[in-house]
C-alpha cells in the first residue's frame, strides 16, 4: 500500500453513483444507488462508506434511494480541522437529508454512526423517520457503562472494552500509532472486535486491507481520533452536561438495534442499557456468534432485518 494514497481512492466502482454534496458548510462524500424512500447510511471508526456495499445493494432492491456518506473527516470528505462534536456531526446529517431533497429519511448507523444517528434523531427530529443502530448504544447507556463497571471482570467491564478511547486523548502518538506499518493497528483492531468466523474469511481480508489503506488517506487518522477526544474531553466541560440534557429524553423515532452477542467493543448489556431513551416499539436483536461489525460479519442477515423493518 502507498504510504499517502489520493482520497479518490474510496470512490470504489460498482452499481452505485459517486457525488459530492454541500450540507452544514462542508462538502461530503456520497455514494448512492436506487430510489424511493430515503435510507442514509452513517459508518463507524475506522470505516467509510464502502462499510454499507453489501446492505446498499439489498435496500435499492427492496425500494430503497440508499445513501452511505464518508463522514466529515473520514473518506473523501471534508477534513476541517474541527467540526466533531456532536452538534456539529448531527447537523451534518439533519444538512446532508435536507440538501438531496429529502424532508425525512430512515438513518442507520454503525458503531459511531450509530450513536450519531441517535444523536441526530434527538437533536433534528423533524428530519428522522426512523433510527437502525449496529453494534452501537445510546450515547448515555455507553456513558454510564463505562462509569459504573470499572470494577468488574474484563468480559463484562465496558471500561475496559473501550479502552482505546483513554488511549487516543493524548496528542500526535495515537495518530502515528494508527498510520504505522500501514495502519496495521486498524486491522488488529477490526480482528479484536470481530467474531471468530468472519476473521477467518477472504471477505474480511479484504475488507480490512480496504479500510487500512482508507486510513492512510491524509487527515484521517487525525480527524477519526477527533470524534475520540470530543466525547470524552466534553465529559469535563460545560458542553458535555448540555449534551446529556440535550439527548436525555426518549427519541421520537422507532429504533432497531441489532448488535452481536460476541461484540467486545460495545458489550451486548451495554446495548440492552438504551432501551429507556428509545422510541416506541423499539427492538433489540442479540445475534450469536456475530462481534462488532453485524453488517459484514452477517450482510445477508443484516439486509434482511433492515428491510424487514423499514417495510413496518
Amino acid at each position: 500500500m502507498q504510504a499517502t494514497p489520493d482520497p479518490s481512492i474510496v470512490r470504489i466502482d460498482g452499481p452505485w453513483t459517486h457525488r459530492d454534496v454541500s450540507a452544514n458548510g462542508i462538502r461530503l462524500h456520497i455514494a448512492e444507488l436506487g430510489s424511493g424512500p430515503m435510507v442514509v447510511l452513517l459508518h463507524g471508526f475506522g470505516e467509510f462508506w464502502w462499510t454499507w456495499r453489501h446492505q446498499m445493494t439489498a435496500l435499492a432492491d427492496a425500494g430503497y434511494r440508499a445513501v452511505a456518506v464518508d463522514l466529515r473527516g473520514c473518506g473523501d470528505s471534508d477534513k476541517p480541522p474541527r467540526g466533531y462534536d456532536a452538534w456539529t456531526l448531527a447537523g451534518d446529517v439533519a444538512g446532508l437529508i435536507k440538501s438531496l431533497g429529502a424532508r425525512k429519511a430512515h438513518l442507520v448507523g454503525h458503531s459511531w454512526g450509530g450513536m450519531l444517528a441517535l444523536t441526530a434523531a434527538a437533536l433534528h427530529p423533524r428530519v428522522v423517520d426512523s433510527v437502525s443502530v449496529l453494534g452501537a448504544a445510546h450515547p448515555l447507556a455507553l456513558k454510564s457503562a463505562i462509569s459504573t463497571t470499572a470494577v468488574r471482570r474484563k468480559r463484562t467491564n465496558q471500561a475496559r472494552a473501550i479502552g482505546h478511547l483513554f488511549r487516543f486523548q493524548v496528542p500526535i502518538a495515537p495518530e502515528r500509532w494508527l498510520v504505522k506499518d500501514d495502519a496495521a493497528a486498524l486491522e488488529s483492531l477490526l480482528r479484536r472486535w470481530s467474531g471468530p468466523q468472519w476473521t477467518k474469511t477472504s471477505d474480511f481480508t479484504e475488507t480490512s486491507r480496504t479500510f487500512r489503506q482508507a486510513m492512510l488517506v491524509p487527515g484521517v487518522a487525525h480527524s477519526s481520533l477527533e470524534y475520540y477526544r470530543w466525547a470524552f474531553r466534553a465529559q469535563f466541560r460545560g458542553e458535555g452536561r448540555r449534551f446529556s440534557d440535550a439527548v436525555g429524553t426518549r427519541v421520537a423515532a422507532r429504533v432497531l438495534q441489532l448488535h452481536g452477542d460476541a461484540d467486545t467493543c460495545v458489550l451486548p448489556e451495554t446495548a440492552r442499557a438504551s432501551a429507556p431513551w428509545l422510541g416506541p416499539h423499539s427492538t433489540l436483536q442479540t445475534w450469536p456468534g456475530i462481534g462488532h461489525f453485524p453488517h459484514l460479519e452477517a450482510p445477508e442477515h443484516t439486509s434482511s432485518a433492515l428491510t424487514e423493518f423499514l417495510r413496518k
